[in-house]
């Protein structure tokens, strides 16, 4: 056996190649890193300008590779670019929206969401040409639908998530965090299976050429981080 495998506990490991940089380096590439994601917005105009499936497939081959709770990897996307179908998600999406605007959500909420422009119409979901509908397994099914225990479900779900926006973003294009509540809708309109639960909605694409965002602060690193030395 090569020095560069073992097995442990009856499962094969391998010797993890480490990427060798120097610190110099290192600092390089982790401001670079931080000034191209510190330009990513959420977007709500977009382009209807056609990205291809193979674009897509890389993004969500780069979501996958998330951590996940005991390596269960408890998600599923559902990549769509059907026209009907994206006609059938801003109908249901919009008829949840109006509830919420309209008496769902509260004063304050509403007030906060003031900057931002939002509304109940959520016309990108048909101009957008993709839609990627995240779904968590909240429990396991194997080839006789017998249930298998997922193990935090939300926290890996979430991750995958954050890794997707980022390529997103990483490959020129731009997306919006949708979360219609409730969600249920898109599970019936795809025919997902008893275990899978929505989580987000993306819609994916290119900007428009007059899309406006809003001139929004973030944070300070003091204002999100404690340094105990």
């Amino acid at each position: 056996m090569s020095t560069r495998e073992k097995f442990i506990n009856g499962f094969r490991h391998l010797a993890y190649d480490s990427k060798q940089v120097s610190a110099a380096e290192m600092q390089r590439l982790s401001e670079e890193f931080y000034r191209e994601m510190n330009s990513r917005r959420s977007v709500r105009e977009f382009s209807n300008r056609e990205v291809s499936e193979e674009i897509i497939q890389n993004l969500l081959k780069t979501a996958g590779t998330a951590p996940s709770g005991a390596h269960k990897q408890p998600w599923k996307f559902c990549a769509i670019s059907n026209p009907q179908l994206k006609s059938q998600i801003r109908l249901a999406a919009e008829a949840e929206e109006k509830e919420n605007y309209s008496g769902r959500m509260s004063d304050r909420w509403l007030e906060d969401l003031a900057p931002l422009a939002t509304d109940a119409n959520k016309e990108f979901l048909e101009i957008a040409p993709w839609l990627i509908v995240v779904f968590k397994e909240v429990y396991g099914l194997d080839e006789n639908e017998e249930k298998h225990t997922n193990y935090y479900v939300n926290e890996s779900v979430g991750i995958a998530c954050g890794m997707l926006i980022t390529a997103i973003h990483q490959a020129g294009l731009v997306t919006l965090t949708h979360t219609p509540s409730p969600m249920n809708f898109l599970a019936n309109i795809l025919n997902r299976p008893r275990n899978e639960r929505a989580y987000l909605l993306l819609p994916v694409g290119y900007a428009a050429q007059d899309a406006m965002v809003p001139d929004l602060d973030r944070k300070s690193l003091d204002e999100i981080s404690e340094f105990y030395k």
